[in-house]
């Protein structure tokens, strides 16, 4: 089976896609393009995996990228090709660069894969913006690692890529207190659940996040991970089928 790659009109100029479950070497409740090497499948089938999505980025596994995401507000700055903590060794949630033929990306399931470009300046980025991440504001750390490297908020765009949406979002009444905390203005992202429960919609915060920073132009492709099992991995949903482990979906963008 080929790969699933979705792309945006709006990050047109780049590289880039949101990839799916479909096209892998993975078996099992792993099945398909897994790409998480924190998981318990199959180091080589991962690899696997990992090759076709660079192959599929025009480029050699060695330049994806990634960072030991922890759910933080961190970003990992690449200025270098060959610098020596592209391969996991930082603990962050983000990545931004303006170097050609480096390729950045982020692994999912559940949480949101937000990918950047700022086309004038020619700086991209990548996030993992949980909704922990997402409340301490790795969105706006992104955007001012990009800012660092000469991009401007105004002309940069975002896409949010296959998230857990709000039909599926299950959440306690602490859950709706973390942010009530913050901001009793978060109300908007909740509705009303069964008993003392509430229904979270993450990608609604990821674009207020995002547009509130000054993004002009972002969107949320409207895919939910939870629920098309054929296309995404869901942590969620692994963990109400009770399942021992489950898949991590990869998100790239590149100059």
């Amino acid at each position: 089976m080929t790969l699933e790659i979705l792309i945006s009109d709006l990050l047109n100029g780049t590289k880039h896609g949101f990839f799916t479950r479909r096209g892998g070497a993975s078996s099992g409740i792993f099945a398909g393009l897994n790409c998480g090497l924190g998981s318990s499948d199959q180091r080589e089938a991962v690899n696997i995996n990992r090759t076709r999505a660079a192959a599929a980025m025009e480029a050699e596994p060695e330049a994806l990228g990634r960072v030991n995401q922890v759910h933080s507000a961190d970003v990992l700055t690449v200025t270098d090709a060959q610098q020596d903590n592209l391969q996991g060794g930082t603990r962050a949630d983000a990545m931004v660069t303006n170097v050609p033929g480096v390729v950045l990306s982020i692994l999912t399931a559940d949480c949101q894969p937000v990918l950047f470009h700022d086309a004038e300046a020619k700086v991209v980025g990548a996030a993992h913006a949980g909704w922990r991440g997402t409340l301490d504001g790795v969105l706006e750390a992104t955007l001012d690692a990009m800012e660092q490297m000469g991009a401007k908020r105004q002309n940069t765009r975002a896409v949010i890529g296959p998230s857990i949406s709000q039909s599926a979002y299950e959440v306690g009444p602490e859950f709706f207190d973390n942010f009530m905390m913050q901001d009793p203005e978060n109300a908007r992202f909740f509705t009303n659940g069964q008993g003392d429960r509430y229904l979270f919609d993450l990608p609604s915060l990821g674009l207020h996040r995002l547009r509130s920073a000054g993004v002009e132009e972002a969107i949320w492709t409207g895919h939910c991970t939870y629920s098309d099992p054929d296309r995404f991995y869901s942590f969620r949903r692994a963990t109400h089928k009770k399942e021992a482990d489950y898949g991590r979906l990869i998100s790239c963008i590149r100059l």
